[in-house]
């Protein structure tokens, strides 16, 4: 939400005026952004503010400017960063306006509905037909169909967005025109949606490469658009920066309980050890992955390449592959018994 109406006023304004404002507002922010004419940050002010103003003998018909407090904490557009909105959010600070290169305000955030700030852009693949999900995908495409009261690629897009990230592309094929249609340029939900189409199909990864020029960060988050999950993008983010690896791959794991006693065997049928019903635990690419924007040149022009392709031709260039076991939710709902996994579960997640 962007609470540009009910938290910026003029520089010209009153005290007077600024207070009939925060006493509409209660405690639940508490704070004014000053603009002048043009619309450019001048300072903030909060009841804290009037009230040493009154101390200094201020009256209610004083200009705000001159109980303001001009060098009050902002963002700016394209440089907002993890660290500072943490910092931010320790100190009880949670209404940021977040200004352009010349300080125009151009929105405000509420930090409370953020859980953390990445800068990156994600791509999320909702091109397939879902053919295992027929009939249900005769006529809709899979990522549209409802999971609770959302469709299953509106989810993805929500917690995207709660992450901080304004940057979302999509790339279609089958049924395409459904997915632009229902979220359009994103503006509805205060992010930029640009779509990414195929003519034919390109693999889990191939198409990423249409969008090469577009990309605005230096990581790239893919995702399929078809999982339910609360994998922690941040701290997913944060073991990728802090690695310094070319490429992330989250996983799920998987157990498999053996009934029987196991029995561990060397050359000329020695048995070495004997473990009881051991359980033995295996990580399976999850579909959501981190890289650099770098490794995009790995990706071929028109030609279908999927994700365990660019993952081989790294290992063999030497690249640094890292992956990222999900400790929380993930399905794939490849199938009609996940899509009816999914609608009981959606209960009782936490998205």
């Amino acid at each position: 939400m962007n609470y540009l109406k009910d938290h910026i006023i003029s520089s010209s304004a009153t005290i007077k005026e600024a207070l009939s404002i925060l006493d509409k507002q209660g405690l639940i922010a508490n704070v004014l952004f000053v603009a002048d004419d043009k619309g450019l940050l001048q300072g903030s002010l909060t009841d804290g503010d009037v009230r040493r103003g009154f101390l200094r003998g201020m009256e209610i018909s004083t200009s705000v400017q001159d109980v303001m407090k001009r060098d009050c904490h902002y963002l700016k557009k394209g440089a907002i960063n993890k660290k500072e909105i943490d910092l931010c959010k320790s100190s009880g600070i949670f209404f940021l306006p977040v200004v352009d290169d010349q300080k125009k305000i151009i929105s405000i955030l509420n930090l409370k509905n953020y859980k953390s700030f990445i800068a990156l852009d994600a791509v999320l693949m909702a091109g397939g037909k879902g053919q295992r999900l027929y009939p249900l995908t005769e006529n809709i495409p899979k990522p549209l169909l409802k999971i609770g009261e959302r469709p299953i690629i509106e989810h993805n897009i929500d917690r995207l967005k709660n992450f901080g990230i304004e940057n979302v592309f999509i790339s279609i094929n089958y049924l395409g025109e459904k997915l632009v249609e229902y979220f359009g340029d994103g503006s509805k939900k205060g992010i930029n949606i640009s779509y990414i189409k195929e003519t034919k199909p390109l693999g889990t990864v191939g198409s990423i490469k249409l969008a090469e020029k577009d990309f605005v960060e230096e990581t790239i988050l893919i995702m399929n658009s078809d999982l339910l999950t609360t994998i922690d993008f941040a701290e997913f983010y944060d073991a990728f920066i802090s690695s310094d690896a070319d490429m992330a791959v989250a996983a799920t794991s998987y157990h498999v309980d053996i009934p029987y006693a196991v029995l561990e065997v060397e050359e000329n049928n020695i048995v070495q050890s004997l473990k009881e019903k051991p359980r033995y635990t295996y990580y399976s690419n999850a579909g959501i992955y981190l890289l650099k924007r770098s490794i995009l040149s790995y990706i071929p022009d028109d030609e279908v390449f999927d994700s365990t392709d660019l993952m081989e031709k790294l290992i063999n260039d030497g690249k640094k592959l890292i992956t990222y076991p999900i400790l929380g939710y993930w399905l794939d709902i490849g199938k009609l018994d996940d899509y009816k996994k999914a609608q009981e579960d959606i209960r009782h997640l936490d998205l």
